[in-house]
């Protein structure tokens, strides 16, 4: 059923040369412009528009160090690159006339096949995806680049490698999410990430504690993790949800008994677990933000001092935040134009993701040499204007709001 089984792995790198009438560098593939993918092979997706352009290449699942070639000889160009479903891997790569730039970076590649479990064994083949996953770039056999603003992409080369790699476990505000305006923190982190590390992001929208058992999405995550990894779990809108009976998680039991078994899991294999709190809703009363996720919050950071688990508290970092920039430019860090009190846009998601990566160069220091220096400090109560946050939007445009929390 799925391709993965029938490509051969990729050993060495593959360069391809991108710009129409360049030089061919000696063992790379010139690719015609707007030839479309084939099938175990390379191409542009549809939805290519101009110099915007999806670009994929047919690879089994792993982690893949990326190489972009990036400039023009007569034109300069604004270049922002993400990968598979919108995770941001450049942010604006900027070039003049005949100057050029090298980038490196981290794509983990990965499809919802499963080890098939032993005979008479409960489990399944497949992670039981959700109908609006269909098609979705993060479960298929390729990598697929996206090239945004006014990219100038001369080639990319893309190679295998054995990286540490940092899994992230949580619902809509963590996931990648697969259309504008919508985005999520989890989407953000690898940009701040060096490329000696790779981000899965297994989070999916309506996910609880549960459900990411249930639908074999916890096996996936398991099923690849190795010691030396990393895993932030981050759970809490849709577990405290009481008319979800099935997956409801009370804060004072179920909850933290349920973390402690995650816990335990990533541990047995030789992973890092780290917790991180829910971010909050922006609710404000009398300009201060009403707590919606304190139970839960608290139970987490709880369970953090008793299994000397790290933990990032972001539902503390949101709360600040918001209430750093008041309750009418909190707004335009939402999706949906603000109406959405629990989503993010672009630019709300990179903040997140800001103040993820300082409390994990806090929490968890060895993670925290990882990022970027520039990413290993946030202070959320001072936060940038929101007009400098400007990110390229994807070609995948959508004015509907993401489906559950």
């Amino acid at each position: 059923m799925w391709m993965l089984a029938m490509l051969a792995a990729v050993t060495g790198p593959q360069t391809f040369d991108l710009a129409p009438g360049a030089p061919t560098q000696p063992g790379s593939v010139a690719v015609a412009e707007g030839a479309p993918y084939q099938p175990g092979g390379f191409g542009y997706e549809p939805g290519s528009k101009g110099r915007e352009r999806l670009f994929s290449v047919a690879v089994p699942e792993g982690n893949y160090r990326v190489t972009v070639r990036i400039g023009d000889a007569r034109a300069a160009g604004t270049t922002t690159v993400k990968a598979e479903s919108r995770r941001l891997m450049l942010r604006a790569v900027t070039t003049a006339p005949g100057q050029f730039a090298t980038a490196s970076f981290i794509v983990n590649v990965r499809t919802a096949a499963l080890a098939a479990p032993p005979a008479n064994a409960p489990g399944g083949t497949v992670v039981r995806l959700k109908p609006r996953e269909a098609g979705s770039y993060t479960w298929d056999d390729k990598l697929t680049l996206e090239f945004l603003g006014d990219p100038r992409v001369q080639r990319v080369t893309i190679e295998p490698v054995t990286v540490p790699t940092v899994f992230l476990a949580g619902d809509s505000t963590v996931t990648d999410q697969r259309a504008e305006p919508a985005a999520s923190w989890g989407q953000m982190l690898p940009a701040l990430f060096q490329p000696d590390m790779a981000v899965a992001n297994h989070a999916e929208s309506g996910e609880t504690l549960k459900s990411f058992v249930t639908g074999l999405r916890f096996d996936k995550l398991l099923s690849q993790v190795r010691p030396g990894d990393w895993v932030l779990i981050q759970f809490g809108h849709n577990d405290q949800k009481a008319e979800w009976p099935q997956t409801y998680a009370d804060p004072v039991v179920t909850y933290p008994a349920w973390l402690r078994t995650y816990i335990a899991e990533v541990r047995r294999r030789g992973g890092r677990p780290v917790l991180v709190t829910s971010p909050e809703r922006r609710n404000f009363e009398g300009g201060r933000i009403r707590h919606t996720l304190a139970d839960y919050a608290e139970a987490m950071r709880k369970v953090a001092r008793g299994e000397k688990v790290p933990l990032v508290d972001l539902q503390a970092s949101t709360i600040a935040l918001y209430q750093a920039y008041g309750p009418a430019e909190a707004a335009k860090l939402f999706n949906d134009g603000g109406r959405d009190r629990t989503h993010h846009n672009n630019q709300g998601a990179w903040l997140l993701a800001r103040a993820v990566t300082a409390g994990l160069t806090q929490a968890a220091p060895d993670l925290g040499r990882h990022l970027y220096p520039d990413a290993r400090h946030f202070d959320t109560a001072h936060p940038p204007a929101i007009e400098s946050l400007a990110l390229a939007p994807s070609l995948s445009a959508s004015t509907e709001r993401p489906a559950g929390s």
